[in-house]
C-alpha cells in the first residue's frame, strides 16, 4: 500500500509536468498560456507552433498518463490501486503543482492512462474521436465522444473493472470543456478546419 501511495504521488508529479508550455517556449517562443485558446494542450500548441509540436505534445502528455500505470501494474495493484495511481496522474495534468495547481484538459493524459490498462476499447473510442473530429471540424466534440463513449465500449469488450476510472475521468474531463460545450451549444466553437486554413 505505501508503493501505491508513493507510486500515486510521483504519478501526480509526472502528470504535473506541462509539456505543452516547455515544448512551445523552448522551440517556438510562444507562452500558450496567453495565445490562442489559452491552454496547454496539444491542440492549442499545434495551432501556434505547427502541426508536429502539437503531435510532440501529445505524444508527451499520453506517456506521462501511462508511465505510472505502467508501473503500478508491473507491482501487481489491484484495480482499484491502479485506478488510484491513473487519476492522480490525470489530476496532476489538470491542477498541475508547476503551474498554480492549473492545467490542461485531461485528454491526452486519459488516453495515456487506459491504453496499458484496455488498448482495444481505448483505441475504438479514440477512432470515434477522430472520426468526430473529421465529420464536425470541432477537437472539442471529439474529446467528449471519446470520453463518453469509453465507459461504454469497456462494458462490451468486458473490462467493467475500469469503468469506475472511465467515469470519474468523463466527468473531470466534462468539467474541463465545459466553456467549450457552451460554445457548442451556442454555435460559437472554433473549428479546426478554418484555423488550419487560416493558418495556411
Amino acid at each position: 500500500m505505501l508503493f501505491v501511495i508513493a507510486l500515486a504521488i510521483i504519478a501526480y508529479v509526472l502528470g504535473s509536468c506541462p509539456w505543452g508550455l516547455i515544448i512551445a517556449k523552448v522551440f517556438c517562443g510562444i507562452d500558450p498560456r496567453t495565445a490562442g485558446s489559452r491552454n496547454t494542450g496539444s491542440t492549442n500548441v499545434a495551432r501556434l507552433c505547427g502541426f508536429g509540436w502539437g503531435v510532440a505534445t501529445l505524444a508527451c502528455d499520453i506517456a506521462k498518463g501511462m508511465v505510472p500505470v505502467l508501473l503500478a501494474l508491473w507491482d501487481g495493484g489491484s484495480a482499484v490501486q491502479v485506478s488510484f495511481v491513473a487519476l492522480a496522474a490525470v489530476l496532476g495534468h489538470v491542477f498541475s503543482c508547476f503551474m498554480g495547481f492549473r492545467g490542461g484538459k485531461a485528454v491526452a493524459t486519459s488516453i495515456g492512462v487506459f491504453i496499458p490498462l484496455a488498448f482495444v476499447p481505448t483505441l475504438i473510442s479514440s477512432i470515434l474521436c477522430l472520426v468526430v473530429i473529421g465529420v464536425s471540424g470541432f477537437v472539442s466534440l471529439g474529446s467528449l465522444t471519446l470520453l463518453a463513449s469509453l465507459p461504454i465500449v469497456l462494458v462490451l469488450c468486458g473490462s467493467p473493472e475500469w469503468l469506475p476510472l472511465a467515469l470519474c475521468l468523463l466527468v473531470l474531463v466534462a468539467w474541463r470543456h465545459k466553456e467549450n460545450i457552451a460554445r457548442l451549444r451556442a454555435g460559437q466553437e472554433k473549428s479546426w478546419r478554418k484555423s488550419k486554413q487560416k493558418s495556411d
